[in-house]
Parts: C-alpha cells; structure tokens; sequence
C-alpha cells in the first residue's frame, strides 16, 4: 500500500485567496467576503452527484439569514462543470452563492481529500470530498473541517450557534487549536 500525503491548512493560517466561477461566470474569491461582509463561510461538497450534499447545501439555506445576522457571507463551490451545476440547481433551493470548477490544484491548496469516481455515472471526474472553512476578517481560518467521506459534516444549528457566540466582542473567542 503507497503512502499518500496532503498539505492540509491549519487553524489561524492565513487562507488562500482562490477564484472561482459563478453560474453567471462572475468570478468570485474563496477566502474574500462580499462587499458588506467580513467573514465568510466557505462549503466545499463533493457535486451534483451526491444526494447527501444536496441536503446539506438545503440544509445551510434555513441558517443564511442567522449568518447574515452575524456579517458572514456564504459561498459552496465543488468541482462540478457548468451544465453539472445547473442541473444541480433544479434540485436545491438555496439563494447563496455556489461556484463550479474547483480545480484539483485548488482542492490540493485547501488540503481536501480527493476521490475518483466509482463510474461513469457517478460523475466523470475526481471530486473533493466535504470541507467547511470559516475565514475571519484578517483573512485566516478561524474554523476549518475537512471530511474524507460524505457522512461526516458539521451540524449546521451547532456550527451557526458557535459562530454567532464567536462573533460577539464580549466573548473574546481566539482561533482553537493553535497549539503546534
């Protein structure tokens, strides 16, 4: 058995700024917010292929207005194409951002676990596997989760709720895991 390695980017680290492309073809920055925000929530799903990630990215939709609530923007990319994306969006009914095209260079920067697919009809190329990344104003990863496997995600109402009492001032709240 070969012993494969991934770069993988850790808590408090600054995030890569990487453009991605929306239905629209606007370009949008992972680990830069919109104008109006100062953080952002970046959800990175394995595609259209994946019914478990069709519900999660349904899910996220019912918390947008609490992380507006709270000043951070929201975008999910995968590494679908165009036409995978919008025929993806005839299943979800979500306002927030979703980018297409992630490339595996980009998947390899933000360190997530890279699958092939099992055949034709899953997909028709290597996909990455969940990540969620939380980007704070300064531009580094205040929280990060990475997945090998679709079944393991955060809870939403848990991850909002943190994230709401990690945005209020009076809590004073740092960057966990800095140990090294």
């Amino acid at each position: 058995m070969s012993q494969q390695y991934t770069n993988k980017l850790h808590a408090g680290s600054e995030f890569p700024k990487l453009p991605v492309t929306l239905p629209t073809g606007q370009t949008a920055t992972l680990g830069q917010p919109r104008l109006g925000f100062d953080w952002q929530l970046i959800l990175v799903y394995r595609g259209k292929h994946c019914p478990l990630c069709t519900k999660y990215l349904n899910q996220l939709e019912s918390h947008i207005a609490n992380l507006t609530a709270i000043n951070v923007d929201v975008i999910a990319v995968s590494g679908d194409s165009q036409t995978q994306l919008a025929e993806h969006q005839l299943q979800l009914g979500v306002q927030f951002d979703i980018a297409y095209g992630l490339t595996l260079a980009q998947m390899k920067e933000l360190g997530l676990y890279i699958s092939d697919p099992r055949s034709e009809q899953e997909t028709d190329h290597p996909f990455a596997e969940p990540g969620l990344f939380v980007v704070n104003a300064d531009g580094n990863i205040q929280v990060i989760d990475i997945s090998n496997n679709p079944f393991v995600r955060p809870e939403l109402t848990a991850l909002v709720n943190g994230l709401t009492w990690i945005r209020n001032p009076e809590n004073n709240y740092p960057v966990r895991g800095m140990h090294r």
